[in-house]
């Protein structure tokens, strides 16, 4: 079929071609690398770069030794081998009396026909590789090369500096080789001409900074360390930037939307709970709630983060908040992650507010509200009773998982979304919640582990932040020690101290990575493992690590336990069922059953004042954050905690120094700051900015602050000036390009 006369049929934009279109003969290999198009491959920035370094002399080269000789070729053949199979291609080279045997193998002679046609007798140019020993015969195996035209003296100074240059280094994949993707992206360098690289930096942003093409150029085919020190902080800058744009643009568009206004009523809930409230509420959280007042009071949705040290009290704070749009006629809804954390913060606020959240209910204060918990496991009647309290309004609170987004849950009027750690909202969880709502919602995410400035800047970089840094008076001290694995008296110890607390009236957390012993190490319910071998894998000789502690297994062995003898053993994960889970909450926390071994389900919103000792096994496999969490869960009443890591470390590891980081300090602001230094990039943003899905390359958030620091500054300024972009299609573009599909949703929250 033809298209009509009148369609105008556009060629491909030059950075979206099929690399099979420009560079044919690798495009099947690139693709390993999800290398697809023009783009991705000037994208693909080098790994690394390394020099050849000043040219050798043929006569003082040494076995073993990474040379770059300058030469003269003398003669180059291509014969089959016969023993083994393929080609070899032989070249000798000459510089004065000295002469040099270069050799590559291929599998066909068409791999190294254009070796051959270039390395003609006479040929000039500079030959770099490691000098190997072949019968008695110094050579060069399958060396890099470039050559010139000519051999003037005059031309020493750039020989000099061609051999200096700084040489770029790919990420490969099976049968790829670095020469190969330094070719391919030559090509396409050569192609390309500054119409085919629009710029998504403005020039009033970019300064003096390079282009793009000129950037591009610098950081893959450098000529110094000064023109690649520009590129590679210009394309750094870019990736901040583009970032922030979308962040900014984000939070523009979401402010100029309209929300119920929510103003604080005289004489209601609110009051009634902050004259109730058995402690005084901290300065930090005096003012954050003043904050949140202000903006639920306007006609702007409110967008902001909530972050604090474990135990500074956000909950109380979120309870307030919902208290204040539950007085000016509206709901809140509460967002967890896990039913255990959603079953918990039911509970919470429900002894929170007393009677104010017995609406309805023989002894309910008057005008008292409800709070409902929706999960995805309850039985039917109790899910029924939940979804008529949500739709008529009786449930001011309603608390749940992502049961909270069935089409059958339907609002009388959605006022305030509080999302609890780790969740993230999609695209599709935004629309349905302000589907739900009849319009725009108030949005409040809280989180118990504290973000480093440069993560929130770049993964929140939407939201307002608001951070508690004070923990309520009262709060008892928690040590922290480092346990050997491997020394069984240390270990008896353990357990002789947790009878010691029990005896007391405390109550004891057992931490597992895993649920069943005989399970896959990957079963780590919900565990934020790390681990310390290298990205590219143990080598021959490293040690196996040794089999992940699991729940039941340990549970078992602590009932045998002499230490614990009569001591009563629970258990809890993520297998069980929401009655098990609660049942097991309420007997740990009731002192029936004293000993709880758990997975991290209860690393975070579990509150049980008694609770005074934390044992984690296998806490080296821990990250920090999640460890301060769950050294978080004791010493929450008037007794003091001790918190004991049981792992086998060796100094100057990496695991080393996180857990000396933790029995340190318990400050969750400084232990968040050296999460970020120990952990990979990629751990810090998570799954959705890892692999292709990444549009960071180069900017690392825990090195470049004030790269995005200038970034975010300069992007919400032409935000402010240019909300949708329209003067800027480039960076439009861009924004597109990098973030489109599964690559937003680290960005939607809202």
């Amino acid at each position: 079929m033809t298209a009509p006369h009148d369609a105008v049929v556009r060629p491909l934009p030059y950075l979206e071609q099929d690399l099979g279109r420009v560079v044919p003969g690798v495009a099947k290999k690139l693709a390993k690398l999800d290398v697809l198009t023009v783009g991705d491959l000037l994208r693909h920035y080098p790994r690394r770069y390394h020099r050849w370094g000043h040219p050798t002399s043929i006569g003082e080269l040494r076995v073993g030794e990474h040379v770059t000789v300058d030469a003269e070729v003398e003669q180059a053949t291509m014969r089959t081998m016969r023993s083994r199979g393929g080609v070899i291609l032989e070249a000798v080279v000459r510089n004065g009396r000295d002469r040099l045997h270069l050799t590559w193998f291929a599998k066909h002679q068409g791999a190294l026909r254009r070796f051959e046609q270039e390395l003609r007798p006479g040929a000039l140019g500079l030959f770099s590789g490691t000098v190997k020993d072949y019968r008695g015969q110094m050579q060069l195996l399958h060396p890099e090369y470039e050559l010139r035209e000519t051999d003037d003296d005059a031309d020493e100074a750039t020989r000099l500096a061609e051999s200096e240059r700084p040489r770029p280094v790919y990420g490969l994949t099976s049968g790829l080789k670095n020469q190969t993707v330094v070719e391919a992206v030559k090509v396409v360098l050569t192609s390309m001409t500054d119409r085919d690289l629009p710029d998504p930096l403005p020039d009033d942003v970019r300064g003096s900074m390079p282009g793009l093409r000129e950037a591009l150029l610098g950081v893959h085919r450098p000529q110094d360390d000064d023109e690649l020190k520009a590129a590679l902080e210009r394309l750094r800058f870019e990736e901040a930037f583009v970032l922030q744009a979308e962040l900014a643009r984000r939070k523009a568009r979401f402010a100029a939307q309209a929300a119920v206004a929510r103003p604080r009523r005289a004489g209601g809930l609110l009051d009634a709970f902050d004259a109730r409230l058995p402690f005084a509420l901290t300065a930090g959280q005096r003012e954050t709630g003043e904050e949140i007042a202000r903006q639920l009071a306007g006609g702007s949705p409110m967008q902001r983060l909530l972050q604090g040290e474990v135990g500074s009290g956000k909950t109380v704070v979120a309870a307030r908040a919902m208290l204040q749009v539950i007085d000016a006629g509206g709901q809140a809804a509460l967002l967890a992650p896990t039913e255990v954390l959603a079953a918990q913060h039911a509970r919470t606020l429900q002894a929170l507010l007393g009677d104010l959240a017995e609406g309805g209910m023989l002894g309910g204060a008057d005008g008292a509200t409800r709070v409902a918990l929706l999960t995805g496991s309850q039985g039917s009647a109790a899910r029924r009773r939940a979804l008529a309290d949500i739709a008529g309004g009786a449930a001011g609170i309603v608390v749940g998982t992502h049961a909270l987004l069935s089409e059958h849950v339907q609002f009388a009027e959605l006022g305030l979304v509080v999302v609890d750690e780790q969740h993230r909202f999609g695209v599709e969880q935004r629309d349905v919640l302000r589907a739900k709502a009849g319009g725009v919602p108030h949005l409040l995410v809280m989180t118990a582990t504290p973000i480093p400035r440069t993560v929130a800047m770049t993964v929140f970089g939407d939201l307002e932040t608001s951070t508690l840094r004070e923990v309520p008076a009262g709060r008892a001290e928690v040590v922290t020690h480092l346990v050997p694995a491997a020394r069984p008296a240390w270990l008896e110890r353990v357990w002789q101290r947790v009878r010691e607390e029990v005896e007391r009236g405390g109550r004891a957390y057992v931490v597992c990575a895993r649920i069943d012993g005989d399970a896959k190490r990957e079963d780590v319910d919900g565990a934020d493992l790390v681990t310390d071998l290298p990205p590219d894998g143990p080598g021959d000789d490293a040690p196996a690590q040794r089999p992940l502690r699991a729940v039941t297994e340990v549970a078992a062995e602590l009932r045998a336990a002499p230490a614990l003898h009569g001591v009563r053993v629970g258990e809890l994960h993520g297998r069980m069922s929401p009655e098990d889970k609660d049942r097991a909450l309420a007997d740990f926390a009731s002192g029936a059953v004293p000993v709880l071994v758990s997975t991290t389900v209860i690393e975070v919103g579990v509150d049980v004042p008694d609770a005074t000792v934390m044992v984690v096994l296998d806490a080296d496999r821990f990250g920090i954050s999640q460890l301060h969490q769950l050294r978080g869960r004791i010493g929450r009443g008037s007794r003091p905690g001790v918190c004991l890591l049981v792992a086998d470390v060796a100094e100057g590891t990496p695991a080393a120094a996180r857990l000396g980081r933790l029995e340190a300090t318990r400050d969750g602001f400084e232990l968040a700051d050296a999460d970020l230094e120990l952990r990979r990039e990629g751990d810090v943003l998570g799954a959705a900015q890892s692999g292709r899905g990444s549009s960071l390359r180069l900017l690392q958030v825990t090195r470049h602050a004030d790269v995005i620091e200038r970034a975010r500054v300069a992007a919400r300024g032409l935000v402010e000036a240019d909300p949708e972009l329209a003067g800027h299609p480039a960076l439009a573009a861009a924004i597109q390009g990098v973030l489109a599909g599964e690559r937003e949703e680290f960005l939607d929250r809202t």
